[in-house]
């Protein structure tokens, strides 16, 4: 096999990845890069054909511009499935990739363990454990309710598996609808508005692009059946925070499963905080032991097609934005 191009590690803990590399690749040349700050200066000097990036520190002061400047490399890995943080860039001097898939089971755990934790009365049985009293209490069954699933790409897949599994009709919108295993209705993306109404669960599972942003707002969230649970490990900005809060004051919306905000760290300002009824998690739901290498694996297999001259897997079109 031909020598292994120019490449840059670029994570908080680069480490790891440097060994797993070698010992894929012994002759492979690198460097590796711990921070925002320093990947321009290491991207002009070095000039890597691939950089492995993960958005290590959130989107502020990411340093997008070069990665896809003038001298950026041919081929950007993403670590991670969503790449909003990017913005837009010319797919015929870039070619970028994503790690999506990888942490879709997890993500699907996630949401179900939303689910359950309000259905079961989590929180009531820990109040009456916490004051030692034993209080008669219901919990409710998944089987035989409704669940819609906005977005059913990896993520979405997975969630469907799962709620067949519990026994619950699934409703799903994708952009190019079509018959899919363990989803009894595809619909396309535009046909959302008229599904709300029909879902006891709504999971949001889709990308952050221009046509996804806001797509939950105050009309959606009217139109959707009161008493819904709602859970959203999306992009922030697919759901509208301003509109969800306030939904969940007025109790049309029972339950929030929140992984996304539109702007991370969620504000200690945020009244989503102060809401009972919420899960607040901090953009952790692909966020597992395995994950980082599951989505590096992925990395040194496409590096081997790379290599080879071969297509390239999880090619990101960035006007879809996955």
């Amino acid at each position: 096999m031909p020598d292994t191009p120019r490449i840059v590690l670029h994570n908080s803990d680069t480490a790891p990845l440097a060994r797993w590399l070698r010992a894929a690749f012994p002759q492979a040349e690198y460097r590796e890069c711990n921070s925002y700050e320093t990947l321009p200066a290491l991207i002009d000097s070095y000039r890597p054909e691939i950089v492995y990036s993960v958005r290590f520190a959130g989107t502020p002061g990411f340093p997008r511009d070069a990665l896809f400047g003038a001298g950026g490399p041919r081929w950007v890995a993403n670590g991670g499935a969503g790449t909003d943080h990017f913005g837009q860039w010319n797919p015929r001097k870039t070619t970028v990739t994503n790690a999506a898939g990888v942490a879709a089971g997890m993500m699907a755990e996630y949401i179900f363990g939303g689910f359950l934790h309000f259905t079961l009365d989590i929180p009531g049985l820990q109040q009456d454990k916490a004051a030692r009293v034993w209080n008669g209490r219901t919990v409710r069954p998944l089987a035989g309710k409704t669940l819609l699933i906005v977005g059913l790409g990896h993520t979405g897949q997975a969630v469907a598996a799962r709620a067949r599994a519990f026994g619950m009709k699934v409703l799903g919108t994708r952009a190019r609808p079509e018959p899919m295993e363990h989803v009894d209705e595809v619909h396309a993306a535009d046909d959302l508005p008229g599904l709300l109404a029909r879902a006891d669960f709504i999971a949001v599972s889709t990308p952050l692009i221009p046509t996804t942003r806001g797509l939950i707002g105050t009309q959606e969230i009217a139109t959707m059946k009161p008493g819904v649970i709602l859970a959203d490990v999306s992009r922030g900005g697919v759901v509208d925070q301003t509109a969800l809060h306030a939904a969940l004051k007025a109790g049309h919306v029972a339950a929030a499963v929140l992984d996304v905000f539109e702007t991370e760290p969620l504000p200690e300002t945020s009244p989503l905080w102060a809401h009972e009824n919420v899960i607040i998690s901090p953009h952790c739901s692909s966020v597992f032991a395995e994950w980082e290498n599951a989505s590096f694996d992925l990395f040194i297999q496409n590096l081997v097609r790379w290599i080879r001259g071969e297509g390239l897997v999880n090619i990101v079109n960035p006007a879809r934005g996955y």
